[in-house]
């Protein structure tokens, strides 16, 4: 037989039917919503209740006009709810088969479980929908801010006066991924680098001469980037004070290859300048930025 059109899927298609555990109650609850009374067959005891008149029916609720017992069998045949056992085409269902509320309908959530799961579509398998585990879903979002270490120092460490050294930390708290070894910090991936220090710089316990002038040095590449310079020859202690704590604190763009050291210039009053390492005065440390 021809078809105008595309022509009907094969299939089967069946009524759904519902069993009632009764008692002596005229009220009952249907599984599925229906207009009226016509869109079931109602049996009781096998017979064929006659619609309006022997029952009522609207929504999902159904009232008898006499109460059964206990000792009753009942169920009924959606008229209007046929069950179709063919499967849509792969792929055929779209945006437009789906109700707005499929989502904006669904219960919020005020706070997410670990292992509660979200629904992805992977550009990699041709927009195949996958899921993936909350904590999955976030380590894949923003990254970690590793490479990351700090040192601190481990001694006193003295040098020239009117000179200046690169600083020693002997003293590694953590480093994520091994990055930092003699003092320098080479990041090994590029990116945008958060570097830190803190250096507290005296004379040598044994004179306690005053700082006159220091000078903060980030490094890279064996090379000055960055300095900052602390003078108090103008102050109200004659020569200077008797120490400084020097603070650095930059955001650089490094590459893998770069490398970072802190270097200090100081120039003291008497005896030879010395950094203070005691209850962390001396430390340096780095985390890349997610970006």
């Amino acid at each position: 037989m021809s078809y105008i059109g595309t022509p009907p899927s094969n299939a089967f298609t069946s009524l759904l039917k519902q069993d009632f555990s009764t008692s002596a109650t005229t009220g009952y609850t249907l599984d599925h919503a229906v207009n009226n009374a016509n869109d079931i067959a109602l049996f009781i005891n096998f017979v064929r209740q006659e619609p309006t008149a022997g029952y009522a029916a609207s929504g999902t609720t159904l009232t008898l006009t006499s109460a059964t017992a206990s000792s009753d069998d009942m169920y009924c045949v959606y008229l209007g709810q046929a069950l179709q056992t063919v499967n849509p085409a792969n792929a055929s269902v779209g945006s437009t088969q789906l109700s707005p509320t499929a989502i904006t309908g669904q219960t919020a959530l005020t706070s997410v479980a670990s292992d509660d799961t979200v629904l992805i579509s992977d550009t990699s398998a041709s927009g195949a929908l996958k899921k993936m585990t909350r904590a999955n879903f976030v380590s894949g979002i923003g990254g970690a801010n590793t490479p990351a270490f700090y040192a601190q120092g481990a001694s006193d460490q003295g040098w020239s006066d009117d000179a200046t050294a690169k600083i020693i930390f002997g003293t590694e708290v953590y480093d994520t991924d091994n990055t930092f070894a003699s003092s320098r910090f080479t990041p090994g991936v590029a990116g945008t680098y958060k570097i830190y220090c803190g250096i507290q710089v005296g004379t040598d316990s044994t004179a306690y001469g005053a700082v006159a002038h220091c000078r903060l040095q980030l490094y890279k590449n064996g090379s000055v980037l960055i300095r900052a310079d602390y003078d108090s020859r103008g102050s109200s202690s004659g020569n200077g004070f008797v120490s400084f704590t020097l603070n650095g604190n930059w955001s650089v763009v490094a590459d893998d290859n770069d490398y970072y050291e802190i270097y200090v210039y100081a120039d003291v009053s008497s005896s030879t300048p010395e950094t203070k390492f005691i209850e962390g005065g001396v430390n340096f440390g780095a985390f890349r930025l997610i970006t």
